[in-house]
């Protein structure tokens, strides 16, 4: 049975289907309640059951004992409604609420996509999750004190693991050492979320991505978690590449197009060589965008890929009638600190 939630002071309401937490819920509906956990260790997601009752399937959760629960204080990552609610809780709002964290991280997979691309699944501590926004990125901290950035490529509600796209950078260190010498269960320090290239829910335009190389891995949380929340606004992906194997996840894209009917995809190659047998679009993503979208002015468009491609793309755009303010752009490169390199 379901049960109906509205979050008082912003009046947000959701629904919570048997067997679900209330967290699972709000986020699988695109309301951002604080979490640390999803354990019910930390007491993150805590807030006050104003009307209503929920219960816990089991033993209270470590964090809440006998007499926070008798006067209605919940932890929502594990509370299950068992009537309609009425809760208090802070909602996060933008990137700036989500709390940094500094936590180690274990490999748990290490998976070649391409010859120059690889994806790293990252495993926190039991009683942690980060909490971050499709689109943000962490930091690997190395021992030397250096950092290396890089994109989440997973959804928000998808935290089992933190998914990364790693491409092989010649005369790069920590790349090299991803490709010939990191193996399953290293253990790495991480810190994050950072950024503020996220997807903006709020919107009512339609959604244009543009994606240069491993710039995909924002693009690809991004696009997953607007399906997760149920967006209908539409979406369509350029994804530019040199050849058809830097398209590293292609039959992922092909297959959200084929079962999503909001979404489209476009991939483009810049150098196919005859072993690419491409039949697809060639040249410049960017060029494929605005041959395709003359007038820019109701969209929003995101778009991550190296520096100089997000540079070109941004007075391309602009001077296509596309407001500054409906452009959110990630461009990264490598070894800079304060920028994901994909």
């Amino acid at each position: 049975m379901s049960h109906r939630v509205r979050i008082q002071g912003s009046n947000h309401e959701f629904i919570v289907e048997a067997g679900e937490t209330v967290l699972d819920a709000a986020l699988r509906q695109g309301i951002l309640l604080p979490y640390g956990c999803r354990s019910g260790s930390c007491g993150a997601c805590q807030g006050q059951v104003l009307a209503g009752r929920v219960h816990y399937g089991g033993p209270l959760p470590p964090a809440l004992d006998q007499a926070e629960a008798a006067a209605g204080t919940a932890l929502f990552c594990q509370a299950l409604p068992e009537t309609d609610l009425e809760i208090a809780v802070p909602e996060v709002e933008s990137e700036a609420e989500i709390e940094v964290k500094q936590l180690p991280a274990k490999v748990t997979e290490i998976e070649h996509l391409a010859a120059d691309v690889v994806r790293l699944r990252l495993k926190l501590p039991e009683a942690e999750r980060l909490q971050f926004l499709a689109g943000q990125y962490i930091e690997i901290l190395l021992k030397d004190g250096r950092r290396r950035a890089f994109s989440l490529a997973n959804a928000p509600h998808d935290d089992e693991t933190l998914e990364l796209h790693i491409r092989l950078v010649p005369g790069g260190e920590f790349t090299r050492y991803v490709f010939e010498q990191m193996q399953p269960k290293t253990l790495l320090r991480i810190e994050g979320p950072f950024g503020s290239f996220h997807l903006r829910e709020d919107s009512p335009r339609p959604i244009l991505m543009l994606a240069g190389g491993t710039g995909f891995a924002p693009i690809k949380g991004m696009i997953e978690h607007a399906f997760h929340i149920g967006l209908e606004r539409p979406i369509h992906l350029y994804w530019g590449a040199r050849g058809r194997d830097d398209l590293y996840l292609d039959e992922l894209a092909r297959n959200w197009e084929a079962t999503h009917p909001g979404f489209r995809y476009t991939p483009v190659l810049s150098e196919p060589q005859a072993a690419d047998a491409w039949h697809g679009r060639s040249g410049l993503a960017l060029d494929a965008l605005l041959a395709d979208h003359p007038d820019l002015s109701a969209h929003d468009i995101y778009m991550a890929g190296p520096p100089a491609m997000v540079e070109a793309a941004r007075s391309a755009l602009l001077g296509r009638g596309l407001p500054e303010e409906q452009l959110y752009c990630d461009a990264f490169e490598f070894a800079k600190d304060a920028q994901p390199a994909g």
